[in-house]
């Protein structure tokens, strides 16, 4: 009884956001009536229609009085993800006649802001879908905070639990309408920060417009199968690594700029790290390619930064063929995007923030093993001093994390091998593999509309497991089939 009544409160919850995102997805609909692509108007009104008529229908359902759980704002997190890519998977099917499998993976990979696609052409796509794809990125950019702010209201949650810094005890900002409109007012400015920037480069505002969305958001679609180097454009190459590092940023660090009026984003340990990867990859990137491939030092200096900040902000843009590189170079890649971007940003990956909490927890563990049992180590993050019972609850917190997204991908890639096709090396679906779950995109061409199905519902879940960054699931997993207490 338990179960129903747990699983009837997350369903129920999910009928307020779909009534509320319902007329957000009308926006693409301005497209087919700009371009006159009036054979996409029912395709597209198919999402916004769907989310409505489902949110009016299941937020009917009874919701239990008891206090609601911080894995009931998860399990709804999860369910939201999941239904959501299934319902912007219906433009795809309706106006290309894609398949569900490759329309759920498009959806998919919009929602999670992942630069894999299943579209077999690009140059031919309607304007409609083009837009449509790089508005589920942006969309995803804030779309989880956006989601915390609404299971707020309707749920009554704790603010404190809800909009909590990774990792630190003080909320993110004070009062959820405060929160949501600074959020939103961050996103916008940047937004058009980057649009304008682009249009600098001589692009259309169409472009530039598409470019900027999925730049920003850290998604990576493209308007074309030649991705960024359709372009030939080294400017614009150079004009997008600052876009997407703002968005692979924190975005409390905007906030701060914005109550403070100072600038102070070197101030945040997880940035310098930040920069201090960027710095690193792109030296070692740059080397390999001078080593290996025979570049000459400026090209490889060029690919290796751009490469680098694509790789970290987890966006997915390229401008070098993956699979010309050496075997060393594509796992280091795959390192970097594993890693991603700062917590707190629209960035994939495990993010900076767990990596320092964890190397900080390795030092401090082994520096207790030599000294005696009753000196008192602290455990210090950010300048701060965390109490021991805290810090032994949250850097376990950390690592299990860090261990279940290492396992997911291990999982995944033993799932993908018996039918990978030959002429793919076993580093190139190690790269696929953890670039899915980075949600990030970058790859040598394995993911295709021709990759086996089986493969594609492996990616699937991949992207949706490591964009909620496993434990939503996780709980989600266990409110179905678990034991309710």
């Amino acid at each position: 009884m338990h179960r129903l009544e747990h699983l009837s409160t997350i369903i129920a919850d999910l009928g307020d956001i779909f009534v509320f995102i319902s007329p957000i997805t009308c926006v693409p609909l301005i497209v087919a009536v700009l371009f006159s692509e009036w054979n996409m108007i029912l395709p597209m009104l198919a999402v916004p229609l769907t989310f409505y008529l489902i949110g009016m229908l299941i937020r009917r359902l009874p919701r239990t009085q008891r206090v609601l759980r911080l894995s009931t704002a998860f399990c709804s997190v999860a369910l939201f993800w999941f239904a959501s890519a299934m319902v912007s998977g219906l433009p795809f099917m309706l106006g290309l006649h894609m398949g569900f499998t490759d329309a759920f993976f498009e959806g998919m990979a919009g929602w999670t802001g992942t630069a894999f696609s299943m579209m077999q052409s690009l140059e031919t796509a309607p304007h409609t879908l083009l837009f449509w794809r790089s508005y589920m990125q942006w969309i995803s950019g804030i779309g989880i905070i956006a989601f915390a702010i609404a299971m707020t209201s309707s749920t009554g949650l704790s603010r404190s639990k809800i909009f909590r810094v990774e990792s630190r005890d003080e909320p993110l900002m004070q009062g959820v309408v405060t929160t949501g409109r600074a959020l939103y007012k961050i996103y916008g400015i940047l937004t058009f920060f980057a649009i304008g920037l682009i249009l600098f480069t001589g692009l259309s505002l169409w472009e530039s417009l598409n470019l900027a969305l999925a730049a920003i958001s850290t998604g990576g679609f493209t308007l074309h199968e030649g991705g960024i180097l359709y372009y030939h454009s080294v400017m614009l190459e150079l004009i997008l690594i600052p876009v997407m590092i703002a968005g692979a940023l924190p975005f409390k660090l905007y906030y701060h700029i914005l109550e403070t009026r100072r600038w102070s984003l070197f101030g945040d340990e997880q940035v310098k790290l930040f920069f201090v990867f960027i710095a690193f990859g792109t030296a070692v990137l740059a080397y390999d390619l001078v080593f290996f491939n025979n570049l000459e030092y400026l090209p490889a200096l060029h690919q290796g930064l751009f490469m680098t900040v694509s790789a970290v902000t987890t966006t997915g843009f390229s401008i070098a063929g993956i699979n010309t590189w050496a075997s060393v170079t594509i796992l280091f890649l795959a390192m970097l995007v594993f890693i991603g971007g700062a917590s707190g940003s629209t960035a994939g990956g495990i993010k900076l923030q767990r990596v320092m909490i964890a190397v900080r927890t390795l030092l401090w563990w082994f520096r207790r093993l030599f000294v005696s049992g009753k000196v008192l180590l602290p455990f210090r993050l950010d300048g701060r001093v965390i109490p021991k019972a805290t810090a032994e609850l949250e850097v376990s917190k950390n690592m299990l994390i860090i261990i279940l997204s290492v396992t997911v991908i291990f999982v995944a890639t033993l799932a993908v091998i018996p039918f990978y096709l030959t002429s793919f090396s076993l580093t190139e679906i190690v790269l696929a593999v953890v670039s899915a779950f980075s949600t990030c995109g970058l790859g040598s061409g394995y993911i295709s509309p021709d990759m086996p199905v089986i493969s594609k519902w492996v990616f699937i879940c991949v992207m949706w497991v490591g964009r909620l960054e496993v434990i939503p699931v996780v709980m989600l997993v266990m409110a179905i089939f678990g034991k309710q207490e």
